[in-house]
Order: structure tokens, then C-alpha cells, then sequence
């Protein structure tokens, strides 16, 4: 059955200290705590440098079975001109040890500069560097386009031919694509604000909680936005949804509420 997992991005962000983390508790037990509540998180900091087969491993141990973590692909694979040049880099990243997360690997974000545009024969090249697994733990994969320019039915075909999901970017300055590419979906909600105790007012949750189940279900989002292509065929998916940016000292309230909401 498909699996609905949500979260925020990282475990370690000090305005959570005495909010979503018990006052007093020691900073090496906050990812535990953050596996006890969330399904899920997104790690920003592999955008940013390359992580240890050590770190990867231990993470792994800290949190339930049935955890996942998604992982922000490098910068030094994505922050380029030419995106099929990306090779070396690409194998730099894939032999830094996150297999060790073994069965709590969740995709990798290959989240583009909001200046890369549209290129179709260089992002169908890049899509094929990407391996499908790596030490026998298979790979999924998704690319967040943030120019205008990728709303185009070419950039939906290249991707669902490569089976790489398109992320949901909602509720922000980015594009929204909502065309379903892949066996799972990919979203990030990004318009958390003080004015709500929990990020988002209960009427938003409902709806991000009833579209994640919808996904799960075999259904798309053309409640959110018309898709750029033609729907793709009704399957069940795995959801991998996760409170972003906005404010973020809300999110951990927003993602708790919305996995309550999801298993209500």
C-alpha cells in the first residue's frame, strides 16, 4: 500500500528549542524526538556539503522503522551551466555513504537555481546520469524546477519517462507543477505564518492532509493546479510531504497536525 510520509526540512534549528523540542532536552537526542513525531525529514545540509558514511549510518539508528529521510542533492551537481556535465560530481555524491540509510532512504531533491532554464536535451541527459540504486539500495529521484520556463508538456514528458517526480512547490514565490511523473509524490509547502499557532489555518490543513491522501489513493492535485501535460494514468503513491521555509518555527506544529489529519 502506498505510504504517506511528512515532515520538515532538518532537526536542528534553535527557535524549535523549547517549542517542538521539551525545554532541557540535550541536542543529540532532538532527531530521535523529531523520529517519535514526524514520518519524515528533508536534509538540507547534503545540498551544501558532502555528508560521512558514519553520519548517514548513525542517523539511520536514531529513528523508528518506517522513518524516511529525503536528502537535498549536491549543489556541485546542480549549481551549473550544463547539467549532463554533472558526471563527476554526481559520483562523488552517490559514494559519500548515504546508503548506510538503507531502507530510511527517501528520494533525493535535485532542486534547480531559480535561473537555470528549460533545456530540454540537457535536463533529459542529467535525468540519465542518475543512477537507480547505489550498493543495492534503490534510488528515487526528483527535480524542483523553479523557472517559468519549465512549464512546458516537453519537461513533464522527459520526466515521467525517466520516472523522476517533479516536486510540488505550493504556497510560495516558486512555480507550482502539479503533473505526477513518478510512482511517488514529491511536495513541499512553503506558506507557514505566525498568524496560526500551527503554520497554516485548520482549513489549509484539511486540504493538504486530504490531497496527500488523494495521491496515496491513485488521484492527482487539479484541485491545486491544472497539470502542464496530459494527467498521467490513476496508480497509488507514495506522498512525501514536507513544511518548508515560511515561518519556519510553525512547521514542526503544521507537519504534526497534518500527519493527525492523514491517520484520522
Amino acid at each position: 500500500m502506498a505510504r504517506i510520509h511528512i515532515g520538515v526540512g532538518g532537526w536542528t534549528f534553535p527557535p524549535w528549542r523549547g517549542v517542538f523540542y521539551p525545554k532541557g532536552l540535550p541536542q543529540k537526542d532532538e532527531l530521535a524526538h523529531a523520529g517519535r513525531h514526524l514520518t519524515g525529514l528533508e536534509i538540507n545540509g547534503t545540498y551544501y556539503r558532502l555528508q560521512s558514511p558514519e553520519s548517514f549510518a548513525k542517523w539511520h539508528d536514531e529513528v523508528p522503522e518506517g522513518f524516511v529521510f529525503a536528502l537535498k542533492g549536491s549543489r556541485f551537481v546542480t549549481n551549473r551551466r550544463v547539467l549532463a556535465e554533472a558526471g563527476p560530481s554526481l559520483e562523488k555524491f552517490f559514494a559519500s555513504g548515504l546508503s548506510a540509510l538503507k531502507d530510511k532512504l527517501g528520494p533525493i531533491n535535485w532542486q534547480l537555481a531559480g535561473t537555470k532554464q528549460f533545456d530540454g536535451a540537457d535536463i533529459d541527459a542529467f535525468l540519465s546520469l542518475l543512477p537507480r540504486s547505489v550498493d543495492g539500495v534503490p534510488l528515487r529521484h526528483a527535480i524542483e524546477a523553479r523557472h517559468e520556463s519549465f512549464r512546458h508538456p516537453e519537461f513533464v514528458a522527459i520526466a515521467r519517462n525517466h520516472g523522476v517526480a517533479i516536486v510540488v512547490a505550493a504556497d510560495g514565490e516558486y512555480p507550482l507543477f502539479t503533473d505526477l511523473t513518478a510512482p511517488f509524490a514529491y511536495l513541499r509547502i512553503m506558506g507557514t505564518t505566525a498568524a496560526h499557532a500551527a503554520g497554516y489555518a485548520p482549513k489549509a490543513l484539511d486540504a493538504w492532509a486530504k490531497r496527500a491522501k488523494a495521491l496515496a489513493k491513485g488521484e492527482g492535485l487539479e484541485d491545486l493546479a491544472a497539470p502542464v501535460a496530459q494527467a498521467a494514468p490513476k496508480a497509488p503513491r507514495d506522498v512525501f510531504l514536507f513544511v518548508i521555509s515560511g515561518e519556519k518555527e510553525r512547521n514542526p506544529a503544521a507537519a504534526r497536525e497534518l500527519i493527525a489529519r492523514v491517520k484520522g
